[in-house]
């Protein structure tokens, strides 16, 4: 009797989406053969580095229409896939492998050891628990398929891998975007989250000064944004200035980066900014503005505005005329700002670009191009706001691509 053939599973890529997918089909196959490729000397390096080490494995969103609107890319396409897989069941697959996560105050969501090393570990001893072969420091340099719809892989080595399917979760890997480009469209890759490059007097010797909650504009365009605020060195930061990075990725490279936004200090309408200093200005006329700084304003900025703004610091409420007041409010609720050039957190780095949507089958995660090949995470045109929702769709993606090949070839 001829011995039935094992399939062979090759899945390009050794972080977060890499490994979930490869385990994935290994629960839901009989046998095969399953091996992550990667070409760096460790694996899940960008699983080890986010959220400050600890790792935020996704966003306490359980409700997949709400949860698809952090997506600035790939919120259509994401609607069906987290109806099948969603942050509910990322908390149920690592509580029935020994790992438990806890929500945080913002809903990011961590491993309840403070450390990414739990989530690696768990990875890492699950692949190994289904005999999941990893290939470290080894790099694909050709992909194409022979007729047999099997998958050919070509190492920097020089080694011939012949695969019955392959995953591509790689990331964002341009050289293995210039790999597939002969079966699919790319979309150029650009920045996704990035802080803005701002030289400011009012930003002058305020480095690690934040906000809780303000609002940010875009000029000339209809992109707006609120949350926390972080001023550093090089200019702004934070919650806020993350999600408007990534709504204007494509326009702010089109941009060249050269743009100018407005800030809302206060994060309420003109309007009212307006009632409350005059408030203020009848309640406290023997008060100094210096003093009594409003709207949570920290100490240091709410000096900087004033004497921005020229507004001698020493002169009581009673004293501010209609003019300086007008002027306050409109520094307070439309202070404006020109950005010049962007910062990147290398180790996080995040793009807008990849495999064409349109192009994938977001049931199975299966080329609609060709057969026997499959995408997963951020190779795709998907990307996020910050807060785990890139590990949501990479866990969920995986989910979907490791399931539908395990179905394939069993």
């Amino acid at each position: 009797m001829n011995e039935v053939k094992k399939p062979t599973i090759c899945i390009i890529g050794g972080g977060a989406a890499g490994f979930f997918g490869a385990i994935t089909c290994a629960e839901n196959i009989k046998e095969a053969q399953i091996i992550i490729i990667e070409q760096n000397q460790t694996v899940l390096n960008k699983v080890k580095i986010s959220g400050g080490g600890r790792c935020n494995v996704t966003h306490a969103c359980f409700d997949p229409k709400e949860l698809v609107m952090y997506y600035p890319r790939g919120h259509k396409e994401l609607l069906g896939p987290f109806f099948k897989f969603q942050p509910k069941d990322i908390f149920d697959w690592f509580d029935l492998r020994g790992v438990e996560l806890k929500i945080e105050k913002d809903n990011r969501v961590f491993p309840i050891s403070d450390k990414s090393t739990t989530i690696i570990d768990c990875l890492i001893e699950n692949a190994k628990a289904c005999q999941i072969q990893i290939w470290n420091q080894t790099k694909i340099t050709d992909l194409f398929q022979n007729s047999n719809n099997q998958w050919n892989l070509r190492t920097g080595s020089g080694r011939n891998i012949v695969a019955d399917a392959v995953l591509v979760a790689t990331g964002s890997c341009p050289f293995i975007w210039d790999v597939l480009g002969k079966f699919h469209e790319i979309v150029e890759p650009v920045p996704s989250l990035f802080t803005f490059n701002i030289q400011h007097a009012i930003l002058s010797d305020l480095q690690g000064i934040s906000m809780a909650n303000i609002e940010i504009n875009l000029d000339g365009h209809k992109i707006q944004t609120e949350g926390p605020l972080l001023i550093t060195h090089w200019g702004l930061s934070g919650p806020a200035v993350l999600k408007m990075s990534a709504w204007g990725a494509r326009l702010f490279h089109a941009m060249n980066y050269r743009f100018t936004i407005h800030i809302n200090w206060t994060g309420m309408k003109s309007n009212e900014v307006e009632r409350i200093l005059l408030k203020q200005k009848f309640e406290q006329p023997k008060k100094q503005l210096i003093n009594l700084p409003m709207f949570e304003i920290p100490f240091r900025l709410w000096k900087n505005l004033l004497s921005y703004i020229k507004i001698d610091t020493s002169i009581t409420w009673s004293q501010i005329d209609d003019f300086q007041l007008q002027r306050l409010k409109m520094i307070l609720t439309k202070c404006t700002f020109k950005v010049n050039g962007k910062s990147t957190f290398k180790e996080e780095f995040v793009t807008a670009g990849g495999i064409v949507l349109e192009e994938v089958d977001f049931r199975t995660m299966a080329s609609k191009k060709v057969k026997n090949l499959y995408f997963a995470g951020e190779v795709l045109d998907i990307d996020a706001l910050t807060g785990g929702f890139n590990f949501q769709a990479a866990w969920t993606t995986a989910y979907l691509a490791g399931t539908a090949i395990a179905k394939e070839f069993s």
